[in-house]
């Protein structure tokens, strides 16, 4: 072997080793990120990853999108094995999340949240169900402006209402929650018969999907959340926000840290989550316009005319009786 062959071996062994040991430490070093999961929407989420930058931690943590019922799966089929150490997600899910795996450390900081919560999750923010229209479309097919939701089942309506469904998303789980509330089982799922059978192809998927639509003027009138209806009025599109009688309901998304051996971690992942329900909160406001905490106000287009909560608590296994009765109505 020439010695020039021998010189050229022995540099490619060294960086092979360099390699190895560039990634045996990134890889220790990505070991020791906290990894939070979260089911938050796009505002959501750069409200957090802003106020966990300004906080410093920024390079400290891996933060990964999921749908709710990914995640809601992945909390309920793996618990504390999950890898994920911190959750921000519905707040019936972690609850059942914590009845079915007790995988959650109470939390090491106070809030001054306006209501209870368990020890183990603060929320975050919250959203709130509404009807909006399309007042030009309203106009041009010469349609009533609906004051509930039963409106929406009248026969003029047909083809002109997008809904979303509470298979794929927790926006449709807050218009189910009104339709039984208001008027019980026999007569909701008359109603909910009727709305689906007017919302044909327009029954989507995602919460977002009805004022998309409703927005693009493909549809009169939809059911979703109510701040999205506030924000594209006051971009100068020609919605209405519509409060039904049947009510405005409500859910949460909260903030929990997994309970798991690594202390030190566990320790980063605490002040993590008490910076996201605390810094970002200012931000999430704007967006999420639902006071949550004492000194929290919002504006009077953003407080719903008829807030309501459900009787029962919002639990996974009640969201799976509700989805029973949305598929007997169909």
């Amino acid at each position: 072997m020439s010695k020039t062959l021998k010189i050229a071996l022995l540099s490619l062994v060294a960086l092979s080793l360099v390699f190895v040991l560039v990634g045996r430490n990134s890889g220790k070093a990505d070991e020791e990120k906290v990894v939070i999961y979260t089911n938050g929407d796009e505002e959501a989420t750069a409200a957090m990853e802003t106020s966990l930058k300004d906080a410093g931690y920024e390079g400290k943590y891996v933060l990964q999108s999921l749908g709710t019922s990914e995640l809601g799966g992945k909390l309920l089929a793996e618990g504390a094995e999950i890898e994920a150490d911190v959750v921000t997600m519905s707040s019936y899910f972690i609850e059942s999340a914590q009845d079915q795996h007790a995988m959650f450390k109470d939390l090491s900081f106070s809030t001054k949240a306006l209501e209870k919560n368990p020890a183990y999750y603060t929320p975050i923010l919250a959203n709130t169900g509404s009807i909006f229209v399309n007042t030009e479309v309203l106009k041009q097919k010469g349609l009533p402006m609906p004051t509930s939701i039963k409106d929406l089942t009248k026969p003029e309506y047909k083809g002109f209402v997008s809904i979303p469904n509470i298979l794929d998303s927790s926006t449709g789980w807050l218009l189910v929650q009104a339709i039984i509330s208001q008027y019980g089982d026999a007569e909701g799922k008359k109603v909910l018969h009727d709305l689906i059978a007017n919302s044909g192809p327009h029954l989507e998927s995602s919460g977002s999907g009805p004022i998309n639509k409703v927005q693009a003027g493909e549809v009169a009138a939809g059911f979703g959340l109510r701040y999205q209806a506030v924000m594209a009025k006051e971009s100068g599109l020609p919605i209405k926000f519509v409060d039904p009688i049947e009510g405005n309901f409500s859910y949460t998304e909260s903030v929990a840290v997994v309970n798991k051996g690594n202390e030190a971690k566990t320790s980063l992942a605490m002040k993590m989550a008490e910076t996201i329900s605390k810094d970002a909160r200012e931000e999430l406001l704007k967006h999420y316009p639902v006071a949550l905490y004492e000194g929290e106000k919002v504006t009077e287009k953003n407080k719903p005319a008829h807030p309501k909560k459900y009787k029962q608590p919002l639990t996974v296994e009640l969201l799976k009786q509700h989805q029973e009765f949305f598929k007997s109505a169909q």
